[in-house]
């Protein structure tokens, strides 16, 4: 039963750092949000629901398993007012980014214009996030999960779209190692739900690469960003091409 509890509590744990509610695993699943809390409550899963939450939330039952054995590394986001202060410390967030990517204390002393005291301050203040462990010898380990993700339309995000949107977009997306696909149409409910499953699968992927490639020189691997989006949109300028509804079919519409 121990095992269970510890098990269901990663499994929410990895359900909110990626933004998924109880309403959308009931919608996922075909059942009632009552019914989803209750199974929650009391962690009562069928192997098939659990395998189905999983893909629902972009992950392998595999790799909720591993999260089980690592209970130190639970930041899976930072708070509001921490990622302000990101957001008005362009340093700390520089560091905090190397670190996400797994450079060490040289490799950051190399390649940036960091006094060894200033950078050692700017560790110990990720340190006290719970960001990171800064070990003897300027040693890092990273504490934050492979799920962490920014708040959506939080200080980190919003400073994306104000002033770096226009200079990522500054491209045209035909080089190596570059891409950009821009699809749209008009599908069901249950397909919009397996496409946004996917995407989150794609970003965990990303993340267990980010990972897995963390053992290789800083000089070996190349900075990429990583954006993907959905909603539900159409460009506003279509609008005007709407035919306008006749009264009775408002009328109608309110009625029903």
């Amino acid at each position: 039963m121990a095992r269970t509890i510890v098990l269901v509590e990663a499994l929410k744990r990895e359900l909110k750092a990626r933004g998924i509610t109880y309403a959308g695993v009931a919608k996922h699943l075909g059942m009632s949000e009552a019914s989803v809390k209750r199974m929650f409550a009391r962690r009562e899963f069928t192997l098939s629901r659990l395998d189905r939450i999983c893909e629902h939330a972009g992950m392998e039952f595999s790799e909720l398993a591993r999260r089980i054995g690592v209970p130190d590394a639970v930041i899976s986001q930072l708070s509001y007012e921490q990622e302000k202060e990101f957001v008005e410390n362009p340093k700390l967030m520089l560091v905090a980014l190397c670190t996400l990517n797994h450079w060490s204390f040289e490799d950051m002393a190399r390649e940036y214009a960091l006094e060894p005291a200033e950078l050692v301050k700017l560790l110990a203040r990720l340190d006290k996030l719970k960001f990171i462990e800064l070990q003897p010898g300027n040693r890092i380990r990273l504490l934050v999960s492979r799920a962490f993700a920014w708040i959506p339309d939080g200080p980190i995000q919003r400073l994306f779209k104000d002033q770096f949107a226009a200079d990522f977009f500054r491209s045209r997306f035909d080089r190596e190692g570059e891409l950009l696909l821009l699809a749209n149409g008009s599908v069901s409910p249950a397909s919009v739900s397996a496409l946004l499953a996917r995407l989150r699968k794609t970003a965990a992927e990303f993340s267990t690469m980010r990972s897995d490639d963390a053992g290789l020189p800083a000089s070996a691997r190349l900075p990429i960003t990583l954006l993907l989006a959905a909603r539900p949109w159409s460009a506003s300028f279509l609008g005007k091409y709407r035919r306008s509804k006749r009264p009775s079919e408002v009328t109608e519409r309110r009625a029903a």
